[in-house]
């Protein structure tokens, strides 16, 4: 019997590196310049819309965020941002958090404005 040589593909399929968009890695270098020169991010995958980068600033714990596809551009925004470290959410962070007046009343949408409510419809049984 004689053996052939067998041409087996060793070749994994070649990723390309995941690039950081610009404008998403200028806006957080904004956001931690004016946060003291560093903050915390935490990733959190959004369904088809993407990942959310949350952002915890360092003075004052103000948040700000930004959405890019994918988990792995995600991470590559947090390797391109010099002073953001990755984060998730526990006692320490979510105490440090601080949310301004404004952001509750943008995040309110149309309510925000209104003077008066209907009736809750559970009324009668509180």
């Amino acid at each position: 019997m004689s053996e052939e040589p067998t041409t087996e593909s060793t070749d994994a399929p070649k990723s390309t590196p995941v690039v950081a968009p610009d404008d998403v890695v200028s806006s957080i270098k904004g956001f931690i310049s004016r946060e003291g020169g560093s903050a915390k991010a935490v990733l959190q995958p959004i369904g088809a819309a993407g990942v959310r980068i949350t952002l915890v600033g360092e003075s004052g714990g103000i948040l700000g965020d930004r959405v890019v596809p994918d988990t792995a551009t995600a991470e590559a925004v947090v390797n391109a941002v010099e002073g953001l470290e990755t984060a998730e959410w526990d006692r320490d962070l979510t105490s440090a958090a601080n949310v301004k007046e404004s952001h509750y009343r943008k995040m309110a949408g149309w309510v925000a404005g209104q003077k008066r409510f209907p009736k809750a419809r559970n009324s009668a049984i509180l």
